[in-house]
Parts: structure tokens; sequence; C-alpha cells
């Protein structure tokens, strides 16, 4: 493994504004049916200003990510489709797409942004109707993607001379981080089960009070419904059955549709640009950390995390007890227990007894996920990584009501994974006055 050393930024840069619709699946609501890929990004970029009390003529530049635009839009050149929904038109941006780690370079490339000097504000969101395709001719029509449609298109993330050839990748062989997790652990089978199943009951708990999410039905409820004396009894049912040998279909994403935002500003600008109107303090970006593996090299995710990692701390400076709040891209939901290891922010080896001890709930010690992750948010692929810092700012400034965490975070770490390839992982620290 190659680590790079990774520079500090130019000047300080802070987040400001934030944004997010529900997670949601559009077409099987008729209130919802027919919502635009401009629509969902101007709702999301809208609020995300509101937030930070400037208006579409103080942001410079803005940033556009789709994961699969092909699929979803219909467009070669998505971002310039929408300027006229949050009153942009003719102002610069670009387009990218990183697959399911999208939302997180979002923030990346914006903070690349400012932090250069050349701008002094930047929007950065990401949109993406995960659960129906754009209908082609049609202005706005979109139709349900069967999964056996979506997985189609997961061909696209791999190398056409090896993992094509071989019908996948190794990303699609999901259990690979419970199994590396329980062999270098020594857990048994029993245990590793018990983990991914508290991990899924863990998210949907944290989901149960986030309006936003897509299921907010806690498993106890559901099992109590099915007449289960408690939820790891349903949990290890035939009602939540094995896809593999250790995951289970709680712990796959839920795919939706959805959009999130971002405003971020040159600190010391902070008070000009918002005209002295924003009501609450600004995050500074510490700094960001990246790695990228293709599919066909073993445990990718593993060693990509541990790259991104090594980075962010080395140019923060920061440790990782002080880590107070944790996020992980967990479309594949072993995916926080093995990141947040990584981190340091559960002991090595000793994370997933908080997890089934109830500790990385909202309400416990070591809150991870609080929005409940893609297994019970949702997971709009592109958003999702927005998504997260939404709900992370929003814990931050301590205004999340029931599921507000026990602690007030003052420093978080995020971690994005997607494609098959990257991984992006970032520290933010609420700025003292």
């Amino acid at each position: 493994m190659s680590i790079t050393k990774v520079g500090k930024y130019m000047r300080s840069v802070s987040i400001i504004g934030v944004g997010c619709t529900p997670f949601m699946y559009t077409v099987d609501n008729p209130e919802t049916d027919g919502l635009t890929e401009g629509e969902m990004f101007g709702y999301a970029a809208l609020q995300a200003m509101e937030d930070a009390g400037v208006n579409p003529r103080d942001v410079d530049f803005y940033f556009h990510g789709q994961a699969s635009p092909l699929a979803g839009s219909n467009y070669l050149t998505p971002n310039i489709q929408i300027g006229n929904w949050f009153g942009m038109k003719g102002k610069a941006s670009i387009h990218h797409s990183e697959a399911c780690c999208t939302g997180y370079y979002a923030l990346e490339q914006a903070v690349n942004a400012v932090a250069s000097g050349k701008y002094n504000c930047v929007l950065s969101g990401c949109v993406e109707f995960g659960d129906c395709n754009a209908v082609p001719n049609h202005p706005y029509k979109r139709e349900k993607v069967p999964m056996e449609k979506f997985l189609q298109t997961t061909a696209w993330l791999y190398d056409r001379n090896y993992c094509r050839s071989m019908m996948a990748g190794q990303e699609l062989i999901y259990d690979d981080a419970a199994e590396y997790y329980k062999r270098t652990n020594g857990l048994t089978d029993e245990e590793m089960d018990d983990t991914l199943c508290w991990m899924s009951i863990n998210n949907r708990k944290n989901a149960s009070k986030c309006e936003l999410a897509i299921e907010r039905k806690t498993y106890d409820e559901i099992a109590k419904e099915h007449g289960f004396n408690s939820a790891i009894e349903y949990m290890k049912s035939p009602f939540n059955p094995r896809t593999g040998d250790f995951l289970r279909m709680s712990g796959i994403e839920i795919k939706c549709d959805g959009a999130a935002a971002v405003l971020v500003c040159a600190t010391d600008m902070i008070e000009e640009l918002t005209h002295g109107k924003m009501q609450h303090k600004p995050i500074e970006v510490l700094g960001v950390g990246c790695g990228a593996y293709e599919a066909t090299n073993p445990h990718f995710e593993i060693r990509a995390t541990e790259e991104a990692v090594e980075q962010v701390y080395d140019v923060t400076g920061v440790k990782p007890e002080e880590i107070d709040i944790f996020y992980a891209n967990d479309f594949i939901i072993t995916s926080h227990l093995v990141a947040a290891e990584i981190a340091g922010y559960l002991p090595k080896g000793e994370g997933w007894k908080y997890i089934c001890e109830g500790r990385t709930a909202y309400d416990g010690d070591k809150p991870i996920n609080t929005n409940g992750g893609r297994t019970s948010f949702g997971h709009a692929h592109a958003a999702s990584g927005l998504a997260d810092l939404y709900e992370c700012v929003h814990q931050m400034r301590g205004d999340c009501g029931e599921r507000q965490v026990k602690k007030l975070p003052k420093t978080a770490m995020l971690r994005g994974y997607g494609g098959a390839q990257n991984i992006c992982t970032y520290i933010i620290r609420t700025k003292e006055d």
C-alpha cells in the first residue's frame, strides 16, 4: 500500500449550510411522481442556502454529483440542465461521479475550490433516482427499476479485461468484510451473526427518530407484529434470510430517491458573505483523506479505508480519541464496523461488542450513523454522502430532537465508500468563537 502525503489547505474552509430532501420512492406516491432532477436538486440547494443565510448571487460556483447519470438522467451534462431551479443559471459548474462515494467527494471538491482561493463560496449537491430511471423520449416520466436491471448497471464499475469477464468483481461478494472480520478477530459464526443483526437493529432505531428516513418502524415493532418476543429473534428468522454465508437481507441497502447539498465558504469571509444572517456556528473542514483500490484487490474496502484514514489523521493532527461521532457509508452494513475500528473510533477487535450492547445507537456512548445509514435511512446513491453530512451537522448543532446524541459532538469523522474503487474520509469540527 502506498500512502499519499496530503498537504494542508491554503486557507480555512467551513460548512455554513446544509440541505436534504426526504429519501423516498418518488414514483410510488402521486404527490412526488413526476418530480424532476432539477426540482430535487433545487430543493436541497435552496435549503442549504437558506440554512446559511445566503442567496444564489452570493454563491460563486456549484458542483453536481450523480452516481449513475446515464441511467438516472439521460443527460451527458446533467449539471447544466438544472441551474434554473436554484437561481444559478449561467454560473459555472462541474458534474462528477464516484458511484456511491459521490456525496463524500462532493464536499472535498467544494472545499478544494474554496481553499485554493479561486472561489469564496461554493455549493455542492448530489441527486439520485436510485429506485427509478428516466423514460427515454419523455420530458419527466420515470419508471421503477427492478433489481435485475439495476444489477446490470453495476457491470459498468469493473475492469472489462478481468472482473467483467468473470461476471462480477469482488465488490459483489458482500460477505468479504464479515468473513475477514470474523476470521481475524476470532469470532464464532453466531457472534458474527449477532453483530450483523444488531447493526441493523441499531440503524433502524436511529432511523425511527429521523423524519427524512425511508424506514421508520423499529425492528422491535416489526417483531411484535409477526409474533416474535424480541427483535433479535425476528432478525434470525426466515423473515430475514441470509443472502450468503453471513449477510442477511436487513444488512443490504434500501435503494431509493433523494438529494442533498452543502454550502462551504472561506472561514474568514463568513460574516461578510452571509450578511450576518447565519444563526449557527460554522463547522470547519479540517482535512480530507482519499484512497482507491479497484475490485480485483483482496479486501479493497479495508485497504483503501486504512489509507484514507491515515491521510486525514496525518494532515489534521487529530487523534482517534477526539472523534465524538462517526458516519460510514454502509450499503453493505459491515462497513460501519470495519471503518469505525480502522479509524480508532471503536477499539480494534472489540467493536462488535459495542454494537451488540447497543452502544453505537444514537443514545449510546459511541454513536454511529444516527440517521439510520443505508439500510434504514435509505440509499439514494450519490446523495447519501451529503445526507450523512446533513445529519452530522445537525447533531453538531444540537438540534436533532429525540435522536440527539448524549454528548454534543465537537469533532466528527465521515467515511465514504463506493463503486468498488473510492474511499473518502474527512474530519470536521465546530468552529469556536
